[in-house]
């Protein structure tokens, strides 16, 4: 007969989720309320100013769709592409892919500009592309690309979209908290994260924000969005009071998961976000260190990479998935495995949010140690 069931205690390492911060698990156990009491309310509005802050941004359409990264991802695209718009999309992995894939979903005419995996966006390509498709009306690509480490240059590609009249669509899941996100300084429309990350809370939320630009195209929509749930018509009402200060009802919204996001925002905030940005680098610069000494090659050049996620190439002879096995059975220790092409290539090992301590570096690099010897 099933039992209560009680999680081993892990060391997460992996490309997400990471480790809770004593504070954000309490605020988890916090007494539930309704969605609508004036108490949560009010935490709500809170909570969208906290968003801007660790998004960088005024943009008043910031909140967490209460749901994981990837519908972040949609409701950007759900809300922002109509069918025959030609879409330029830029793949440089599997998180490209999957912009692509909303994309042709929501019926555009998708252009696709490709680079190798592990390379940053090229933007010369990009601007090549909208030159040869002057009509396109959106540019999403991926700021910090989970399957392989490697960071864009978000501001150039911006840049570039504005110069040629697109949109941008950013993803920016394993960016925020832990690489600089500046959504009003670069002129970002629409972009998209996770909470499981960098903001070091439970997987089930995504913050978005979107900008004048991105609100203006969703105004001019010849059709309705087709999600009703994602539909941003709708969801606003219930993040947003009218001109009495209530709100409408559009679901019931994850209750705890917000208190915790709440409280990991509040740990940045008082952390403040350049110095979260500087610890991110700090650790990644000792672990870099210590994987090179180890012999591990890393898949993105060092200008290119994330801090927050570390992509190695695993050495010759040495069966991967059995020494990410026991990392977990003798150390507790999760890190992840490749995606696509790099699957059974590559290890991902991350140093995201409260995760990200001198303290794990170490003993994730001893682990490491351990088992190689014994791979031999």
């Amino acid at each position: 007969m099933p039992t209560t069931f009680n999680p081993p205690e892990r060391t997460l390492m992996g490309p997400g989720p990471s480790n809770l911060n004593p504070r954000v698990l309490a605020a988890l156990s916090r007494p539930i309320i309704g969605h609508l009491d004036p108490a949560f309310v009010g935490m709500m509005d809170e909570l969208k100013g906290l968003l801007r802050y660790a998004f960088q941004t005024e943009n008043a359409l910031t909140f967490a769709v209460s749901a994981p990264g990837s519908a972040g991802m949609e409701t950007c695209f759900v809300n922002l592409v109509e069918p025959g718009d030609k879409v330029i999309v830029c793949r440089n992995g599997v998180f490209g892919g999957r912009m692509i894939e909303n994309a042709n979903r929501y019926g555009a005419n998708t252009v696709v500009v490709e680079d190798e995996w592990g390379k940053p966006v090229d933007a010369q390509k990009l601007e090549d592309a909208l030159k040869a498709n002057p009509d396109t009306k959106v540019v999403a690509f991926v700021q910090a690309e989970t399957s392989t480490g490697a960071e864009s240059d978000t501001k150039t590609l911006t840049e570039i979209a504005h110069r040629h009249g697109a949109i941008v669509i950013v993803d920016a899941v394993t960016a925020l908290g832990g690489t600089p996100v500046l959504v009003d300084e670069w002129g970002v429309d629409a972009i998209y994260s996770g909470s499981q990350k960098c903001l070091s809370c439970v997987p089930g939320l995504s913050p978005v924000s979107f900008g004048e630009r991105a609100i203006a195209k969703l105004k001019a929509r010849k059709t309705p969005v087709p999600s009703w749930f994602l539909d941003l018509n709708l969801v606003l009402s219930y993040w947003t009071a009218d001109g009495g200060g209530k709100r409408t009802y559009h679901h019931t919204a994850p209750v705890n998961s917000l208190y915790a996001l709440h409280e990991s925002l509040v740990l940045l905030q008082e952390e403040g976000i350049e110095n979260s940005w500087a610890r991110h680098r700090a650790q990644h610069e000792k672990l870099a260190a210590g994987l090179e000494r180890l012999g591990l090659d890393f898949v993105v050049l060092a200008g290119s990479r994330l801090p927050q996620l570390n992509a190695v190439k695993v050495p010759a002879g040495v069966d991967e998935a059995a020494l990410r096995t026991r990392l977990l059975k003798d150390y507790n220790l999760e890190i992840g495995a490749g995606l696509g092409p790099l699957a059974g290539k590559v290890w991902r090992i991350g140093l995201m949010g409260y995760t990200c301590r001198p303290e794990n570096v170490l003993f994730c690099l001893a682990a490491l140690a351990d088992v190689l010897k014994t791979a031999g």
